[in-house]
């Protein structure tokens, strides 16, 4: 661990955003997963959340995510009732990213408050019962004769709106995440391998000094 590496891991994890996040609905494809988790670390997101009854399946293919998913955490839930519940209870509005008649356009919704976007399966989109759950539906507009995006472009899109708007709002310019939760990624960041080991022995972290180095 140079001393460069780690100042860069803690400037990282000063603009995370613990109050936006994304779900998605049995996307399964190990590219578009691949990418979504790209586009949530380039915005500041640290956790999202994966909705599957295959979890072998999700586990698998997030092998295969192109070590993205090193810097954001995929929590898999079997049911979509229980994420969103868990995400109500802190106050998160849910929008779905869905083209329909009911649909608005994605730059009309304020991300600055605690957000949740749900994108939908490859193929078959969001599902009908969470769209009747979320608080509202949000579109990219589209000018030409392909009537939807990959999920992963339509994810960026979206995520990167509510960069622009948290860049304005000054989210990013202090640090949000609790400090217990920030040390224990700031570790895990730094010395996965190590953290990996203690978390199977049920073993506390060590302190990091200045430069990043284990006190022992």
């Amino acid at each position: 661990m140079t001393p460069e590496r780690f100042q860069k891991i803690k400037k990282v994890l000063d603009k995370r955003q613990p109050d936006l996040t994304v779900i998605m609905e049995n996307v399964h494809k190990p590219h578009n997963i691949a990418a979504i988790l790209r586009s949530c670390d380039a915005v500041g997101i640290g956790k999202v959340y994966g909705i599957s009854n295959t979890d072998q399946r999700v586990g698998v293919n997030l092998k295969s995510a192109s070590g993205a998913n090193h810097w954001v955490n995929l929590e898999v839930k079997s049911t979509m009732d229980e994420c969103i519940h868990q995400l109500k209870a802190k106050g998160f509005s849910i929008y779905c990213a869905n083209r329909s008649k009911n649909s608005v356009d994605y730059r009309t919704i304020d991300y600055t408050k605690p957000t949740a976007i749900v994108l939908g399966a490859e193929l078959k989109g969001v599902s009908k019962n969470i769209i009747e759950n979320a608080d509202g539906e949000i579109k990219v507009p589209m000018q030409g004769m392909v009537e939807s995006l990959n999920v992963s472009v339509a994810n960026a899109i979206i995520l990167f709106e509510a960069q622009r708007q948290r860049n304005e709002a000054e989210n990013y310019n202090s640090r949000r995440l609790d400090d217990s939760i920030y040390q224990r990624l700031l570790f895990e960041f730094s010395y996965p391998e190590v953290a990996s080991i203690l978390n199977k022995n049920q073993a506390s972290y060590p302190d990091l000094d200045d430069e990043g180095q284990i006190i022992r």
